[in-house]
Formats: C-alpha cells, structure tokens, sequence
C-alpha cells in the first residue's frame, strides 16, 4: 500500500510528474527512476491542460512504481492510478479546496476502488507567489511562523488526516524552513511529506534530518533529470 510507503520512516522518495511541463524524455525518466529506487511517482499540477491517463499510461508501460494522484482540481481525476492524495487544503479558508471539489469527486473516487490517502495540505510561504496559492485564491503561512504550521498540522491530524503534505509551490524560491518542518515532526504522529523548491542533495538531506516522512521534487527534475540520482542518495 502507498500510505505504508509513506510512513514507513526510511526515507520515501516521490517524483512528481507534471503532465504539462514533462518533455518527450518521460519514458527514460521513469526507467531510470525505477533503477534508482524512486518509492512513488505523483502526477498532477495546479494547472494541467495534457491527459493525465496518457502520463499514467506512459509511467505503468515503462516501470512499476506505484502512481499517486496529486490533483491540483477536480478535473485532474483519473481511475487509473494506484492511489490518490485527497488533499484539504487546511492551510486556507477557502471551502472548494477544504471540502467543495472532494464532494464532487467522491462517487468516481469510491468506484475506482484506489487507495485514498486524506492529505492536510498546507501551503508555507516560499519567497513568491506560487501556482498552488493564486490557483487556490488563499494566502500561505508565514515561513516564520512554525506555531501557526503547528497548530495548522495539529487540527489536520485531529480531524482524522492520515498525513500532512508542507509545500513550498512548483518552483518555489526558497525551500520550507527546517524549524517548521522540525517543529510540525516532532508534534504529530502522522507521517510527514515536504515539497517545493528543492533543489539540492544537501536540501533534501536536511529535510529529512528534519524528520520528513517524505520528500517530494518535481521542478528541479524537469530542469536537471540527470541529477536524479543524487537526489534520490540523499533521502536515504
């Protein structure tokens, strides 16, 4: 199951795949993600305009590493993945994106019979506007206050979420700070996922020292697929 992959505390390294910003190389990318023991392969975006079941269908035919549904809307559904972040985005007050778009996607998801993972998502400023907040028409909590991503996190696992997701946006210029990242870990007993502009092996290596359950990069990758490897070394 994914959700025993995410927590099982030994460095869960995720993919992320944006449908839109992923060039013709995906076949070669998934292979070698497969070779260098990438755990989950997630595919969404805030904005996705390309077919989220030829994505799938690409990765499927070219490895077996489980695909996650990141779903930036309700549009971005798709039965054929293996399992889906049902994301709320708890950080903001915006009810389509707490509870609006899952009712309207709740049948499908229930027919599909994929594994759901509840997912308080919640949106840390990274230094600029990202494509998660403008799409989301909410505000994001202040890097500098890891009280209000504490309290954030901690009303998320006590409505009953099985993880929290701490994103940084697409492309975020700064990487979530290690004081929340430490400070929501270190508080609740839910596995943790961080995500948003890493870059780096040391950035990676930092947030799991952190405590993340998970570390999550998309971007970078787009840019850099040769730097894979490096990445996915320094989550373990």
């Amino acid at each position: 199951m994914v959700y025993s992959t995410i927590k099982s505390g030994r460095g869960t390294f995720a993919l992320l795949i944006d449908p839109d910003k992923q060039r013709d190389n995906l076949s070669d990318l998934v292979t070698k993600a497969g070779n260098l023991g990438v755990d989950l392969i997630l595919v969404g975006g805030s904005l996705v305009k390309r077919g989220m079941d030829e994505t799938i269908a690409v990765i499927k035919s070219n490895g077996n590493i489980p695909t996650v549904l990141f779903p930036g809307s309700v549009f971005q559904f798709t039965p054929t993945a293996d399992a889906i972040l049902l994301l709320s985005l708890i950080s903001g007050r915006n009810p389509e994106y707490l509870i609006g778009n899952h009712v309207i996607a709740s049948q499908a998801i229930k027919e599909s019979r994929m594994e759901v993972i509840p997912t308080g998502y919640m949106l840390i400023d990274s230094g600029q506007t990202s494509s998660a907040q403008y799409m989301s028409n909410t505000s994001p909590i202040p890097r500098s206050k890891p009280d209000i991503a504490l309290a954030t996190a901690l009303a998320g696992e006590q409505l009953g979420l099985k993880t929290i997701y701490l994103e940084g946006g697409s492309g975020a210029q700064d990487t979530i700070p290690e004081a929340v990242i430490k400070t929501v870990c270190n508080n609740v007993s839910i596995p943790v996922i961080v995500g948003g502009g890493i870059k780096t092996p040391k950035q990676v290596k930092a947030i799991r020292l952190a405590g993340a359950s998970m570390v999550v990069v998309g971007n970078s990758i787009e840019k850099n697929p040769h730097q894979l490897e490096e990445l996915v070394a320094a989550s373990r």
